[in-house]
């Protein structure tokens, strides 16, 4: 039985209309009942990391209550068991986002899903004057993997910028298309300006100009909160982190075409990822096993698949619409409250649930740090997106980000806790 679901088949986590009966959600994350400084969690941080639901929770325990064993290598039953719960696990992770089982590489997270191809694929593919096209609003997870790449064989990263509103400039974009792309690597959703970008449209257009170029999606802010698939993206790679759609630290996913999987050579060489070993040569496994050496993290994956199990009984149409709502009520709330500069486009239906501002009087860690003693989690700082900040001319900034527990009375608490860290720190308004 799916979490949630009364005998009586009715899912008491919706209403009456449908939509998602938050109250009830609440329950099912335990570390909502915490009080910070005697003061009720106001979780608001779900863009760096979201909270557990005690599904998750409760599946890492009997993993090792009654499970534990290494999967892929025993003749006994607590191997056997293990085994089928992981390869289980990965059937349901790719359910989330509409492929076939072998199509999922597990990882630790995102960041390591974009190493893996810029080591496992790009290593063997690109060539001097090949370009890297980004876009200025990438984590330095979509960043970084390819300075280094590029600077070892002599390749050139060009990025495409974005405008005030805090999206793509797509005319930018176009006159960046060439042959010459060999990769296009782009952010689904910001974590920053939470602005949702036309993927789908722009791998089109990338395919036109250049038809071999690798095409990779950072889903880690988009596939938590809105319905997405794969083969409707149209790209080679997606890439997500479980830790961020309420599953555990330390479990990731790359999601990617049998072709493309073929033609990476593995990452990672040991245990489990090899057909036959002798003292000459090795024979790699066929993928998805092929970059999984090692003992995996098996209860990581195991969570990772309740959690996505737990957001596809939500229903992701219905999970999409909570998080426009609320960001919606947010933005207006700010603009109501005044002094406030939000970055990114202003409509909740433009954004991944999440709202990034600056305040003309209070600096974002010392509202950050006041806030925490409300008892109200935001994030403060350039949220590893170091070129973005600057590109907006600041150096860090304060971002409350939204998941399926959060209501409009936190995003109350939120707005009268900014008013009062005015006060606090001299205001004038």
């Amino acid at each position: 039985m799916s979490a949630g679901i009364s005998p009586a088949g009715r899912d008491p986590r919706l209403d009456a209309g449908g939509g998602l009966d938050v109250e009830a959600i609440r329950r099912d994350f335990p570390i909502l009942q915490r009080r910070i400084g005697g003061k009720a969690l106001v979780y608001l941080d779900s863009a760096a990391t979201s909270q557990k639901p005690r599904v998750v929770i409760d599946t890492l325990v009997d993993y090792y209550e009654r499970l534990n064993a290494n999967v892929h290598r025993g003749a006994h039953t607590l191997a056997e068991e293990a085994t089928e719960a992981y390869e289980n696990a990965r059937a349901t992770v790719g359910r989330l986002v509409g492929v076939d089982p072998s199509q999922v590489v597990w990882t630790r997270s995102t960041t390591e899903s974009l190493n893996l191809l810029a080591y496992a694929w790009a290593r063997r593919h690109l060539r001097a004057g090949d370009v890297v096209l980004l876009t200025e609003m990438e984590h330095h997870s979509n960043i970084v993997p390819w300075q280094i790449l590029a600077r070892e064989v002599g390749a050139r990263l060009q990025y495409v910028p974005f405008e005030p509103s805090g999206q793509l400039c797509q005319e930018s974009f176009r006159t960046l298309l060439s042959e010459r792309i060999r990769i296009f690597s782009v952010v689904h959703a910001s974590n920053v300006l939470g602005t949702v970008n036309p993927v789908r449209e722009m791998i089109a257009q990338v395919r036109q100009a250049a038809p071999d170029a690798l095409c990779v999606v950072d889903g880690a802010q988009s596939v938590p909160h809105m319905p997405v698939d794969f083969e409707h993206l149209g790209c080679d790679f997606l890439a997500f982190s479980g830790h961020k759609l309420y599953g555990p630290m330390g479990a990731g996913v790359l999601v990617g075409r049998h072709q493309r999987l073929e033609e990476m050579e593995p990452f990672h060489g040991g245990g489990e990822m090899i057909e036959s070993v002798s003292f000459e040569q090795t024979t790699f496994a066929a993928p998805p096993h092929r970059f999984e050496a090692g003992t995996p993290n098996v209860a990581g994956a195991l969570g990772l698949a309740a959690a996505a199990e737990y957001l596809m009984s939500l229903g992701m149409d219905r999970v999409r619409r909570h998080s426009v709502e609320l960001t919606d009520y947010a933005l207006e709330r700010l603009r109501e409250l005044g002094g406030v500069t939000v970055y990114g486009p202003f409509r909740g239906e433009l954004k991944s649930g999440l709202v990034t501002f600056v305040d003309r009087d209070v600096h974002a860690h010392d509202l950050a740090a006041y806030l925490d003693s409300l008892g109200v989690a935001i994030r403060a700082g350039h949220h590893c997106a170091q070129p973005l900040h600057k590109r907006l001319g600041i150096a860090s900034s304060a971002r409350a980000s939204f998941g399926v527990y959060n209501t409009r009375e936190e995003v109350d608490v939120l707005i009268e806790g900014i008013a009062r860290a005015r006060k606090l720190f001299g205001s004038r308004s």
